[in-house]
C-alpha cells in the first residue's frame, strides 16, 4: 500500500528518532536488521520461518509478481525468492503467516477504493526445506466476506487450529474476520466478522496461540486469545515509528515483536516483549483509530518527529480521499 512516500534522509531521520528500547530486543533471540535485497521495494508482510532459524518471509506489496521473499536477518540478505504458480496476476499482497500445517499463506486481500472488489485471495503453499530460489504449485483460494467488500491489509493463521483471520482496515472501526475451519479450493470462502479492532496495517499469533498481535501506522496492542476471540482492550506495545509501518510478527521463539515497514533498505525493528505496558483509561476502546500518543522515549526531538509523522499521514489520507471522490466521478 502505497500511503507515505519516504525518502532516505527521511527514513534516516524516522530511525534517528526511534527510542532505544525499539532498536534491539536485548536479551531476547530476535534482533533488528535491514532488508538489503533492491528488489524489495515494499516488504508489507512478515512470518518467522519455523524451520530456518533467524529467516523471515515477506513479499512486496504490488506491482512485482507472484514473488516471496526469504531473508536472513543475520546480514539482512534474500537467500531465497519463492515464485508461485497455480494462481493468477496478484492485485494487491498485503500479509503472509505461516500456519501449523507448515504452509504460508499469503493474503492478497488489499483494496485501496475501500471495497470495489467483490472478492479477494489467499494463496498457500508448504515452507521450503531448503533455501534457494524455487518455482512452488501454491492453492489458491477465493474469499467473499459476509457483510460486503472492504480493504484489508493484515491475515493471520492460529498456530494450533489453523483457522485463518483476516482484519479489515478501516479509519474508524475496523473488523476481524473468521474464516471457515477449513479452506476450500474448489468454492468461495466466507469470513464473518467476529470483533472489532483498531484502525490495523498487520497482524500476527504469539507463536503458542495464545496473543494476538496488531499494528497500525502509529502504535501497536497486543491482546490475550480466548474462545477464537480478541479479549479486552489489550496491551500497548511501544511499537517504532516508521513512514510506513506495514507489518508485524512475533519472532519464532516468541520473545519480542519484529516491525517491519515499506521502502527501500527498509529497516525491520525488533521491540521486546517486556516493551509491552498495561492498558491505560486513555485507551480506546476496540474498533477505534490506532492512536497517536507517542510511545516512550526522549522528549523534544522524538516529539517534532512524532508530529511530522502524523501530518504527513493527514495529507496523505486527505489526498486518498481526493483519489476516491475522483475515481468515483470518471
Amino acid at each position: 500500500m502505497r500511503l507515505l512516500p519516504v525518502s532516505s534522509a527521511s527514513a534516516a531521520l524516522v530511525l534517528a528518532l526511534l527510542p532505544t528500547a525499539a532498536l534491539a530486543a536485548g536479551g531476547t533471540g530476535a534482533s533488528s536488521f535491514t532488508i538489503s535485497d533492491p528488489r524489495i521495494k515494499e516488504s508489507s508482510g512478515l512470518a518467522a520461518s519455523r524451520i530456518h532459524p533467524g529467516v523471515y518471509w515477506t513479499h512486496n506489496d504490488s506491482d512485482d509478481g507472484p514473488y516471496v521473499y526469504a531473508v536472513d536477518s543475520a546480514s539482512g540478505r534474500t537467500v531465497a525468492r519463492v515464485t508461485l504458480t497455480g494462481i493468477g496476476k496478484p492485485r494487491d499482497v498485503e500479509a503472509i503467516s505461516l500456519g501449523p500445517d507448515g504452509q504460508l499463506y499469503v493474503g492478497d486481500i488489499g483494496d485501496n477504493r475501500d471495497g470495489t472488489w467483490d472478492h479477494v485471495w489467499i494463496y498457500r503453499f508448504p515452507e521450503p526445506k531448503e533455501l534457494v530460489d524455487t518455482t512452488v504449485k501454491a492453492a489458491q483460494f477465493t474469499v467473499r466476506y459476509a457483510d460486503g467488500p472492504r480493504n484489508a491489509e493484515a491475515l493471520m493463521v492460529h498456530p494450533v487450529t489453523g483457522r485463518v483471520y483476516i482484519a479489515s482496515k478501516n479509519e474508524s472501526k475496523g473488523g476481524l474476520y473468521e474464516g471457515p475451519e477449513q479452506l476450500s479450493a474448489s468454492g468461495t470462502n466466507v469470513f464473518r466478522r467476529v470483533a472489532d479492532v483498531p484502525w490495523v496495517t498487520d497482524g500476527a499469533f504469539s507463536p503458542d496461540g495464545s496473543r494476538l498481535a496488531l499494528r497500525g501506522y502509529f502504535t501497536a496492542r497486543t491482546y490475550p486469545w480466548k474462545d477464537g476471540r480478541p479479549e479486552g482492550e489489550g496491551e500497548r506495545v511501544s511499537a517504532p515509528w516508521q513512514g510506513q509501518a506495514e507489518s508485524v510478527t512475533y519472532a519464532a521463539d516468541g520473545s519480542a515483536l519484529m516491525f517491519g515497514s515499506e521502502g527501500a533498505d527498509s529497516r525491520v525493528i525488533a521491540v521486546p516483549l517486556s516493551a509491552a505496558a498495561p492498558a491505560d483509561s486513555a485507551s480506546p476502546q476496540p474498533g477505534a483509530p490506532a492512536e497517536a500518543a507517542p510511545p516512550p522515549g526522549p522528549p523534544g526531538s522524538f516529539t517534532k518527529g512524532a508530529l511530522v509523522l502524523a501530518a504527513a499521514l493527514a495529507l496523505t489520507l486527505a489526498a486518498k480521499r481526493l483519489f476516491r471522490r475522483r475515481g468515483s466521478a470518471e
